[in-house]
């Protein structure tokens, strides 16, 4: 059962939005590599504002993505692609329906 989740907000450079863009879809391959990782999303929620939402059935699998691939790639972009920090929250998640994957 899906329990917990994290939530990153990226605020892009300016010029740097399609890098940024593209930097997420490719991060679409090392999440389904990531066991733990049942969910994750990329998302553009403004022109120069992503996101990742993530979420897993345990804090196990919170902690083995924030040592994971995903995040040590994202922190190694960070200074280049985003205006700020990332920001990151926790989330508990309180109720989930998931119609399937492709």
């Amino acid at each position: 059962m899906i329990t917990h989740a994290l939530f990153a907000r990226l605020e892009a450079k300016p010029g740097k939005e399609e890098a940024v863009a593209g930097f997420l879809q490719a991060g679409l391959q090392m999440a389904r590599d990531e066991r733990t990782t049942p969910i994750w999303f990329a998302l553009r929620l403004s022109p120069s504002t992503f996101g990742i939402f993530d979420a897993f059935e345990n804090q196990q699998g919170v902690d083995a993505h924030l040592n994971g691939p995903i995040a040590q790639a994202l922190m190694a972009k960070a200074d280049e692609l985003f205006s700020k920090p990332p920001s990151i929250e926790r989330i508990d998640v309180l109720g989930l329906k998931n119609v399937g994957s492709s």
